[in-house]
């Protein structure tokens, strides 16, 4: 069986019927990982305030054990922390007290207790509990573990919402039966008496007879007909919470959705940081302006997953641009080559200072891209690099690697990348130093 990767996990959480089949996925990952650490999940009754049981899952299938621990065990600082969520909390040097305390199972030479909680519409509903060795080289199983149990989060959430819709429709159901069961018994009552009122023969004479018997024919009718009244309105008030759960559930697909929507654009927000820092690690540690180039167009080709993307450079002769760094380009394109300001697409961008963003290249007819054989997506962004109103460059981005068109809040992103590269090629003197190196070369 191949190992099994971000992109496989996210599939098998997808697929998983139920809680048990997508924290079997999550073990599977974990082993992968490192095959002496345990995970299990805790659920959390919100409302008694305590941990019910614990779900462990063991070679392909879970286990369950009642448990009845609280939170309260813990330190507050720690317990804060766990019940924010989103990331894992070390319990350090009492990790053995609490995993003895949760149930869980021993690993060999002690070991590393951290847990996560997992929130769903604002509440904490369960915990991820992983127990590790202890080791004294490499990375901890936590660290690389933690984005696995991200996705999980997404599919906890998913299979919460699934069973809370099954729950409401089963009490739907159920309290219809009943109003319905007992507007029978009741009815059926009522016509057993009214049956047995009209039977019933009375001494006396026809016209003193009959006047209670009418009576009570009249009384039992009025009756029935309240309680068909009463077995209406129950109808009534069950398409009413029929409506309510229906609703609900709508509620709850919009919620998972803006909940992947923002973590996807967390996921996309910390990469754009941690490419910043490498960028800026470089530029402090590097000295020759290639490597620092090629790290800058990496920046900005990276975090928007453009496969061709160009980095273009002021010429030191006035009215030109050179390519400084690119990928993705077509072989005939080698670096040094020079484009005037003012002609094609990253010199009329240059000329304008203006970004330039193309959602589809077959809406604009008269682009010069349109005989390019290498741009395959037809969606791209150009934008112009300006640090203190001189112009620095143009950097190019297309052929996206998910096939998807560049939109508005992609050039907002590439802003705040533009403000960095140009920062850094003017402090270090980029252009100039690197046509230098190209020409010697």
């Amino acid at each position: 069986m191949p190992p099994r990767t971000l992109a496989t996990l996210a599939h098998a959480l997808s697929v998983a019927p139920d809680l048990d089949a997508a924290l079997v996925a999550l073990a599977d990952t974990l082993v992968e990982l490192d095959r002496g650490a345990r995970v299990a999940l805790l659920p959390y009754d919100a409302r008694r305030e305590l941990v019910r049981s614990r779900i462990t899952p063991i070679g392909g299938r879970v286990e369950r054990a009642p448990l009845d621990a609280s939170l309260e065990h813990l330190p507050g600082q720690l317990r804060a922390a766990i019940v924010a969520g989103s990331q894992f909390v070390d319990v350090g040097d009492r990790s053995a007290e609490f995993a003895r305390l949760y149930g869980m199972e021993p690993v060999m030479d002690g070991g590393l207790l951290s847990l996560r909680g997992v929130r769903v519409e604002g509440y904490l509903a369960s915990l991820v509990a992983l127990y590790e060795p202890r080791k004294i080289f490499g990375s901890r199983a936590v660290e690389r573990f933690a984005p696995a149990v991200a996705l999980f989060d997404l599919a906890f959430a998913r299979l919460w919402e699934r069973e809370a819709r099954e729950e409401a429709v089963r009490t739907l159901e159920d309290v219809t039966q009943r109003v319905h069961n007992e507007y029978v018994r009741k009815l059926s009552a009522l016509e057993a008496e009214l049956n047995a009122a009209r039977r019933t023969p009375v001494p006396g004479t026809a016209v003193v007879d009959e006047a209670p018997v009418s009576a009570r024919v009249v009384a039992a009718e009025r009756q029935a007909a309240q309680q068909a009244e009463v077995a209406r309105r129950a109808e009534r008030r069950a398409e009413l919470l029929e409506q309510q759960a229906a609703a609900t559930a709508g509620q709850l697909e919009q919620a998972q959705v803006e909940l992947h929507r923002r973590g996807e654009s967390l996921r996309q927000t910390s990469r754009t940081v941690y490419l910043l820092d490498r960028v800026l690690s470089l530029d402090a540690a590097q000295q020759e302006p290639r490597p620092l180039v090629d790290g800058l167009l990496s920046l900005v080709g990276d975090d928007m997953q453009a496969q061709r993307c160009s980095l273009m450079l002021r010429a030191p002769e006035p009215g030109y641009l050179y390519l400084a760094a690119a990928r993705g380009l077509a072989p005939h394109i080698t670096e040094g080559q020079r484009v005037a300001i003012g002609q094609g697409v990253a010199g009329k961008v240059a000329e304008s200072r203006e970004p330039l963003l193309v959602r589809d290249v077959r809406d604009a007819t008269r682009h010069p891209l349109l005989s390019d054989q290498y741009l395959t997506t037809g969606s791209f962004i150009s934008f112009p690099l300006v640090y203190h109103d001189e112009l620095v460059g143009v950097v190019n981005l297309t052929n996206r690697a998910q096939r998807a068109a560049f939109g508005d809040d992609d050039v907002e992103r590439v802003r705040l990348l533009a403000l960095v590269i140009s920062l850094v090629a003017t402090q270090a003197r980029l252009a100039e130093r690197l046509y230098v190196a190209i020409a010697v070369r």
